[in-house]
């Protein structure tokens, strides 16, 4: 081969290697921006995230059977042995927390996050603690495999409690139906060594009301530390704009701490400025809005800031089991809220008031996908309602049916179209196991009340005929006054979405709300204090 030919060559091998790595860092590029695009993103006060150079050496191995061996000498880390086994194998078995200066630094930041695990409304419970800390303690830069995969099951465990919550097993025997999010955790730190600049361990791998929460839980707790919430005598008389008391300041203070009032005279006389305080606070914890300070307004302030927190730590634990991303249009209805929820795109489009189940008919927390519109429907009586209410109402009246718009259809009872019908002019169905559907009411009277758990499980919408618009908003067919006729016809009609909506009934006590205030509401079927429970013991 003569000297030209050689150059031709090597400019060939050149160009080929070249076209390669573009291609490789093409491919790594459209992976990186998948995981971002899949991640929500909020802005971090605190730079306590895990994101930096994870090591991508290949040269640094170590025997794939110190894993047993590990697992052995650290029995507690056995649930996590097969997502690290499957992590070092997908990676040859290198080093992903070491390099060729030592111990990379992004397992300081790591440290970090584990040691302050609190802010994440969980208790600091460290597996092997002392082994992790001596870990950082050490001044050797050699590659050491125990420390290696002690970061590794650290990274995963904290991965696991932080971001997936108490088992599935758990939550289903806290009567919660709804889908949980599933957790990859050897894809999730295959993605940071991939992509550096991956906002997942930065942002969490969580619906994005758990970062609003635990923005509230830190502020609740810097309050607390302080020992500024001061009790409230309570007295007989209310107070209104112009009266004047010696609590008005301590009222001040209190909606001062909590942010419903931007600056605190503490002016003993009850001003405009308080006025709007007052109507913020009652508004967040879904009071009427008097602007009264009533009995109720200081029964609500001289409630203990434990409370709250652990509310505010419950209600994040709810938020972990849910899929970080729900996709495009859905509805979501939150029991304790009384309150209906549409997002379109991710984006709250309307709410709406809700009546839902009493204590001994509670609503089901669940979801599924709304097929059909259904106007002018009957009422088939569930058996229980017709074994305990109806059958011995008509004993004692025998026109009991033909009073209430019934009639016998085979064995079972049912209530014919109309205004007066139980179900309204309209019900929205989304087929279950638990027989739930939103629909329509006559007793409109209900919808005024601020606690709205009078059903007998099915939950019952204020605007029926907005909601029946915007289900069919993609059919032209379906005009308003098309819908507003089918309604009154007095004749049950089928009618199929073109595309079905997914409906989550979901419990949540607190929230944070596009204003970025925080909601707190009654716990009405006394599951907080179980979950706080079972969290503690976990």
């Amino acid at each position: 081969m003569n000297q030209l030919q050689k150059q031709s060559l090597l400019i060939i091998v050149i160009t080929g290697y070249l076209c390669w790595t573009a291609c490789q860092n093409n491919q790594q590029k459209k992976v990186s921006e998948k995981i971002t695009d899949s991640i929500p993103s909020k802005s971090s006060k605190k730079n306590n995230s895990l994101q930096g150079n994870f090591s991508t050496q290949t040269v640094l191995h170590f025997d794939s059977n110190k894993i047993n061996h590990f697992i052995t000498k650290y029995p507690l880390f056995k649930p996590l042995q097969n997502d690290i086994q499957k992590f070092y194998a997908s990676r040859k078995y290198t080093y992903a927390w070491y390099d060729k200066s030592g111990i990379i630094e992004q397992a300081d930041n790591l440290y970090n996050r584990i040691t302050n695990i609190v802010e994440e409304g969980l208790p600091e419970n460290i597996l092997y603690k002392d082994s992790l800390t001596e870990l950082f303690q050490q001044s050797s830069t050699a590659p050491n495999t125990e420390n290696e995969l002690m970061l590794t099951a650290q990274y995963f465990d904290y991965a696991q409690k932080a971001w997936g919550g108490i088992s599935e097993k758990e939550t289903k025997s806290l009567d919660w139906f709804l889908p949980r999010k599933k957790i990859d955790l050897p894809f999730l730190m295959d993605s940071l060594l991939k992509d550096p600049a991956s906002e997942i361990i930065k942002n969490g791998y969580t619906y994005r009301q758990y970062g609003l929460l635990k923005d509230y839980l830190k502020k609740y707790r810097d309050i607390e530390s302080k020992n500024k919430w001061a009790y409230i005598q309570p007295g007989n008389k209310s107070f209104k704009i112009s009266d004047s008391s010696s609590i008005i300041p301590m009222v001040r203070e209190k909606l001062f701490l909590l942010g419903d009032l931007p600056v605190n005279s503490a002016n003993i006389v009850f001003d405009k400025d308080l006025e709007t305080a007052i109507k913020k606070f009652q508004y967040r914890f879904g009071m009427k809005e008097d602007g009264i300070v009533g009995a109720a307004v200081i029964k609500q302030l001289n409630e203990p800031l434990d409370k709250y927190i652990r509310m505010l730590i419950v209600n994040m634990e709810r938020c972990r089991w849910v899929p970080a991303h729900l996709k495009n249009n859905y509805l979501i209805v939150n029991i304790p809220a009384f309150e209906l929820f549409s997002y379109e795109n991710d984006s709250l489009l309307f709410t709406m008031k809700v009546v839902v189940g009493k204590e001994v008919h509670k609503t089901v927390i669940f979801n599924g996908d709304l097929k059909y519109v259904v106007f002018s429907p009957y009422w088939n009586v569930p058996p229980s309602i017709m074994k305990n209410e109806i059958l011995p109402a008509l004993k004692k009246d025998p026109a009991y049916l033909q009073k209430h718009n019934m009639e016998w259809n085979g064995n079972s009872i049912r209530q014919k179209p109309g205004p007066k019908n139980s179900l309204g002019l309209v019900k929205f169905l989304f087929p279950n196991s638990y027989n739930i559907y939103l629909h329509d009411s006559p007793a409109k009277s209900l919808f005024n009340e601020n606690a709205r758990a009078f059903s007998h499980g099915c939950i019952r919408v204020a605007q029926p005929k907005k909601l029946a618009e915007y289900l069919l908003q993609d059919d032209p067919n379906w005009t308003e006054t098309k819908i507003e006729a089918a309604m009154k016809k007095g004749k049950e009609q089928y009618v199929t979405l073109k595309n079905p909506v997914p409906v989550f009934i979901a419990y949540l006590t607190t929230w944070v709300d596009r204003e970025g205030k925080l909601n707190i509401r009654k716990d009405i079927y006394n599951r907080d204090e179980r979950l706080a429970n079972m969290l503690i013991k976990n």
